[in-house]
């Protein structure tokens, strides 16, 4: 069994589809196909932690639905809907030099390029046109900001992502 830190949630179980006991699926990973690369699955349902093998899945109409080993019929399905599922982080495939997972960025300080600590990173929103940096500004700060928004885009706002310091350097003004 994997030990929680080392846990990527990458989507949810929804309801049981048909009685032979698949379930839809929720993918939170960029291609929603890309959730069945990986194996095992850690399914968490009822604050209960279970490794489970996909055996089957299949596209239904705008949705996925999956086969899991151990559930044969519509009543085994309906005790995993709103099922957590996560994998072991060390299944992610490296990324480019330029690119990141958001677990990584979540916790990274941010500084501008004058030197001013803006704060943290305490999430991320996808919006379309590209990521915006969620920062809890500190306790204390100058300008009396609670909080801060910054578009993830390298070179124009993004000048530098030092993960191994987890920190973010930025070209954006703290009153702002």
């Amino acid at each position: 069994m994997m030990s929680q830190q080392e846990l990527m949630l990458v989507g949810r179980l929804g309801a049981p589809h048909g009685i032979r006991g698949w379930l839809k699926v929720n993918p939170f990973t960029e291609d929603r196909e890309g959730i069945f690369e990986y194996t095992p699955w850690l399914v968490t349902c009822g604050g209960e932690q279970k490794e489970m093998k996909v055996l089957d899945w299949r596209r239904q109409n705008n949705g996925l639905i999956v086969r899991l080993e151990g559930i044969d019929d519509r009543n085994a399905a309906a005790l995993y809907t709103n099922g957590e599922i996560s994998i072991s982080a060390d299944q992610l495939k490296e990324l480019p030099e330029d690119e990141f997972y958001w677990r990584d960025l979540i916790g990274c300080n941010v500084v501008n390029l004058q030197g001013y600590n803006m704060g943290t990173v305490s999430g991320i929103l996808e919006t379309g046109a590209n990521d915006v940096l969620e920062i809890k500004a500190n306790a204390k700060d100058a300008f009396g900001k609670r909080e801060r928004m910054v578009p993830f885009v390298p070179e124009q706002f993004i000048i530098e992502v030092k993960l191994s310091e987890k920190q973010i350097i930025v070209d954006w003004d703290p009153n702002f």
